[in-house]
């Protein structure tokens, strides 16, 4: 905290607050090691935003954690609407809590398509809130919530095992057998009791290792990322597949990449997007895909809608491919069709679509 009792203006905080952001943003040298810091800045001021400490407390930190949805390292006065956004949020969170209790967590899955053959390779599964009052909420409204507050372990956990247990179904019903993949956030990575979580569902469900794949992103591996290598390693004792998700939106080292024991690496839909429009996207997805498939790596495009994408990824040799070209994602009995009859009329270098 950090108290400026001879301002005359506003304005002269954000001057304040540049210099300490500056001041600890700069790089710092320790024990050989160059530490790169990064701080949010939260600002509340006497006597617009409160008449005592304690509110203007509270809502300098209300202002520091907006700050934060934006960006890190920056500042951000306090205004009266962002009461009403942190009501929001704490009602959601309090409703958050009880959702893994009352079953109102569901799964969508979403296929993977081998861009060669046709065929259904693999499927993603992905978490939704179907709240009683207000239908399905977004995962971009309650995932970055559930990880400050502590809740994204047990709602992964959650999902780890509902996506196990439902392939195991799928097998036993005598279905194509394809692997899932499950996101992994870097809170629940990094917990304690990770691995062994991640047994006991996998001998509980019976599941084979070989039909879960999970997926991170390069910012959760590049953290920590001596220590990723290792619990990487040991996921592959176990038998388990291993994929970068948005693969090109973070900050991952090519020297680190040839170390991880990866399997695939998924492009993000934000280069797929615009790979036929003549930009910079279409060397950046090329070049992705000579670069994995140098390392015997399976890429992957995400985000996949059009043919012309799909025409553009065949004739660059990526493997895979997930969209709404294909399927949005679709409820498990959905997706049991879908193993059953295929991706029809889907075939190489011809277009298909089956909307769901």
């Amino acid at each position: 905290m950090v108290l400026l009792s001879e301002i005359k203006q506003p304005s002269d905080a954000s001057i304040i607050a540049r210099k300490i952001l500056a001041a600890v943003t700069a790089s710092h040298s320790f024990d050989q090691h160059d530490l790169e810091l990064t701080a949010n800045i939260g600002l509340s001021t006497y006597p617009e935003d409160g008449q005592d400490a304690e509110i203007l407390l509270k809502n300098a930190d209300t202002a520091m954690y907006e700050g934060k949805e934006r960006g890190r390292n920056g500042y951000q006065f306090f205004n009266q609407d962002m009461n009403a956004r942190t009501i929001g949020r704490q009602s959601i969170e309090a409703e958050l809590r009880g959702a893994l209790k009352r079953h109102e967590f569901v799964l969508h899955y979403q296929p993977k398509i081998n861009l060669q053959t046709g065929k259904i390779t693999g499927v993603e599964a992905l978490v939704r809130w179907l709240h009683p009052d207000r239908g399905l909420v977004s995962p971009l409204q309650f995932i970055p919530l559930a990880e400050e507050c502590g809740l994204i372990v047990p709602i992964g956990q959650w999902v780890l095992r509902e996506a196990c247990k439902q392939v195991q179904d799928w097998i036993a019903a005598g279905l194509p057998a394809v692997p899932v993949a499950v996101n992994v956030s870097s809170v629940e990575f990094r917990s304690e009791g990770f691995l062994e979580n991640l047994r006991a569902i996998l001998k509980d469900t019976r599941l084979d290792p070989r039909y879960l794949e999970l997926e991170l992103t390069e910012s959760v591996l590049m953290q920590h990322a001596e220590s990723s290598v290792s619990v990487l390693n040991t996921l592959k004792s176990i038998g388990v597949r291993l994929a970068v998700d948005d693969f090109g939106t973070g900050y991952s080292s090519l020297s680190y990449l040839k170390r991880f024991p990866i399997d695939s690496l998924k492009i993000d839909q934000s280069f797929v997007h615009d790979i036929t429009a003549g930009t910079d996207d279409a060397t950046i997805v090329s070049a992705v895909i000579s670069m994995a498939r140098s390392l015997r790596q399976c890429v992957i495009a995400e985000g996949v809608e059009t043919e012309e994408q799909v025409t553009f990824l065949q004739a660059h040799s990526c493997d895979e491919a997930q969209g709404y070209y294909f399927s949005k994602p679709v409820v498990a009995h959905q997706l049991a069709k879908l193993l059953e009859t295929g991706i029809a009329p889907f075939a190489p270098h011809a277009s298909a679509s089956v909307p769901v």
